[in-house]
């Protein structure tokens, strides 16, 4: 049976395109979630409706995440550590402590979205990156001192 998937489906295909699966895997699997519809020419056009629609949503949700990762770019944290006497930190920076830093300047970011390039582990300055979106990251300074 020839279909036209609404939405994307994992190893079957993506909004918009027409495929050829059988005819109970259509019937009770991708019709009745809502996955599929039968292909036809009017169900070729509101599929085509969806895709566009869907497609500005997610331009829409892009730019908003451009303009925040634009914002949290500026933003420099600081992160206030105890020190050993050769200026060694006692353990290191973690995503954790970054995100306390950035909730400390307004944002409110989850520690999964923070990664770091290196270990912290000294004073100094130090870059990280945001994932704001899949698509969208921002770079953050993060300055390390002595409590």
């Amino acid at each position: 049976m020839k279909v036209i998937l609404i939405k994307d489906v994992e190893k079957i295909g993506k909004l918009g395109e027409t495929i050829d699966v059988s005819d109970g895997y259509a019937r009770n699997f991708l019709m009745p979630k809502k996955l599929a519809m039968a292909s036809n020419p009017l169900n070729a056009r509101r599929a085509e409706n969806i895709k566009l629609k869907t497609e500005r949503a997610l331009q829409a949700e892009i730019n908003a995440a451009k303009e925040f990762a634009e914002k949290l770019s500026k933003v420099s944290c600081t992160v206030a550590v105890q020190v050993g006497p050769d200026e060694k930190l006692y353990g290191s920076v973690t995503p954790a402590d970054m995100q306390k830093a950035l909730e400390v300047e307004g944002f409110n970011i989850d520690k999964k979205q923070i990664s770091m390039d290196a270990q912290v582990e000294k004073l100094g300055v130090y870059h990280f990156n945001v994932k704001v979106h899949p698509e969208v990251h921002a770079t953050v300074k993060l300055w390390v001192v002595k409590r």
